[in-house]
């Protein structure tokens, strides 16, 4: 696949799971790859070379996001080893754990809404002066803002959902630069973050029910979806939010 050759593409959280996931499934299609990691230095590593073993460019930049000068540190690895950005990919989140809504601190609901709400927020902000026009951006949500209601989840779906409205606020804001902002919601997804949950083949089982398709996501499965969303086959797709739970809410 060649539909991204020549462009490049920023994924943030991108050294495991979904994010690892779209950054193989961006440099497939050509682009070069910005891998964003915040801890696991070995994983994106390991990811870069895998890209450049395959005949892909890609490299990492470390940065911790949602604190102060996550974003800054960010850019300052992307303006180095690139002169040019055409996708960004939101995809870096927290799910905070998951707790009683009665036991959820400030400090933990603080920590959620720094990583997947401000920190989506101001990098938009700050990649405006670097993202060509006809540009894309797609923000990672969930199904947890759209008809599924998971109290333990509470926080983590608040903060998707304000990621959702800036996805349909920023999309009118950009249109006339041709750049179009999507929202991508998986369902459950077998990633290291489910990785105990899913460890239980009763609970597995139970989960991959809920879709019509009888099993769970795996990351390609939202990869793909992210692919064309950052094609110029979606060229005429902005401000929606894409239901990537396999049907599980039908």
């Amino acid at each position: 696949m060649t539909a991204l050759q020549g462009r490049t593409a920023l994924v943030t959280g991108a050294g495991r799971g979904i994010g690892r996931a779209i950054a193989l499934r961006l440099a497939a299609a050509g682009a070069g790859v910005a891998v964003h990691y915040g801890s696991s230095a070995a994983a994106a590593d390991q990811l870069v070379r895998q890209i450049a073993a395959g005949g892909g460019t890609a490299f990492a930049i470390g940065a911790q996001l949602g604190e102060p000068e996550g974003i800054d540190r960010l850019w300052q690895g992307f303006d180095a080893a690139a002169d040019r950005l055409d996708v960004l990919v939101n995809n870096a989140g927290v799910l905070g754990g998951r707790r009683p809504f009665a036991e959820v601190t400030q400090q933990q609901y603080d920590e959620v809404f720094a990583v997947n709400t401000k920190t989506p927020f101001f990098l938009i902000q700050s990649a405006l002066p670097r993202l060509r026009d006809g540009g894309r951006i797609i923000n990672i949500s969930t199904r947890f803002t759209h008809g599924a209601r998971t109290p333990e989840l509470a926080a983590y779906a608040m903060s998707k959902a304000a990621l959702d409205a800036l996805t349909g606020a920023a999309a009118i804001e950009l249109g006339p630069r041709g750049i179009t902002v999507n929202a991508v919601g998986p369902g459950a997804t077998d990633t290291d973050m489910n990785a105990a949950r899913f460890a239980d083949p009763a609970v597995r089982q139970q989960i991959a029910a809920l879709s019509p398709l009888n099993r769970v996501a795996h990351p390609a499965d939202i990869a793909d979806i992210v692919g064309f969303l950052a094609s110029d086959d979606a060229r005429w797709i902005t401000g929606q939010w894409i239901d990537a739970s396999g049907g599980s809410m039908l």
